[in-house]
């Protein structure tokens, strides 16, 4: 019986060991779940930038924003959307929006994100 006992008094505290060594693992798989996630959102961002700046250049009303404007209003303060193609002409606006991916692990650095959108532009229809 007592050496069942000195067994014991041996293992106290094995489980708060393997818990420490595991916790960097648990930390870099939630860091990474974490930096998905950004990556994901900030796609769905570039996006919506893309549809409402195309959405604006082809716009005939009067009170219109520009393109431009229209595309950063549309996303969150933090994503900074470079907008390109508001000053193209032709029969449809072709614009694409760059937004850079922040990173939450230094060692894991993303490609920038790049949406298109194409909208036609609006007919001038001549009337009888």
């Amino acid at each position: 019986m007592r050496k069942h006992l000195r067994e014991r008094a041996r293992d106290r505290g094995q489980a708060a060991i393997e818990y420490l060594g595991f916790l960097p693992i648990l930390l870099i798989v939630g860091l990474a779940g974490l930096q998905l996630g950004i990556a994901a959102y900030a796609a769905q961002q570039a996006g919506t930038a893309a549809r409402a700046a195309a959405r604006a250049a082809t716009t005939d009303e009067e009170n219109a924003p520009d393109c431009e404007t229209a595309g950063h209003a549309a996303v969150s303060s933090w994503v900074d959307p470079a907008i390109g193609g508001c000053e193209g002409g032709g029969e449809a606006a072709v614009i694409t929006v760059r937004v850079e991916i922040p990173s939450v692990l230094p060692f894991w650095e993303f490609d920038p994100i790049v949406k298109t959108a194409t909208m036609p532009k609006p007919q001038d229809q001549e009337g009888p």
